[in-house]
């Protein structure tokens, strides 16, 4: 059923070794974003980066100023940390952008880690 979710995910993920490989932890969450979608991109991907998202109050859209990282292929959300390590808070905030834009993956993504697969959390909105 979320066939294409989960090829885009091992796709995010291999895009973002590559980024992690080159480049190492310590810069800004900016450059690690502008450079995955760049990567993205280079393998024929389709992704928009900061996303405007919208917030529906009692049938009114408000501009809060939220924005996603990164929309992979209208499909996958993609936000991008710099941190020690997560808090709650950033899964909080991955899946309230997933029902706010009604999909089903997320993947929050820690550049800020000696290994990468140390810093990649998948995120499912049920």
């Amino acid at each position: 059923m979320y066939e294409r979710e989960n090829e885009l995910s091992n796709e995010i993920i291999g895009a973002a070794i590559t980024v992690h490989r080159e480049l190492g932890p310590g810069l800004l969450e900016s450059t690690y974003e502008a450079c995955l979608e760049y990567e993205l991109l280079d393998r024929g991907i389709s992704v928009e980066r900061q996303v405007p998202q919208q917030v529906f109050y009692r049938g009114v859209k408000l501009e809060c100023g939220y924005r996603l990282d990164l929309l992979v292929e209208n499909m996958v959300i993609v936000e991008l940390k710099t941190v020690e390590q997560f808090a709650p808070i950033h899964s909080a905030q991955l899946l309230t952008y997933l029902k706010l834009r009604r999909l089903w993956l997320g993947m929050l993504i820690n550049f800020n880690v000696p290994v990468l697969k140390q810093g990649i959390k998948r995120l499912v909105n049920n």
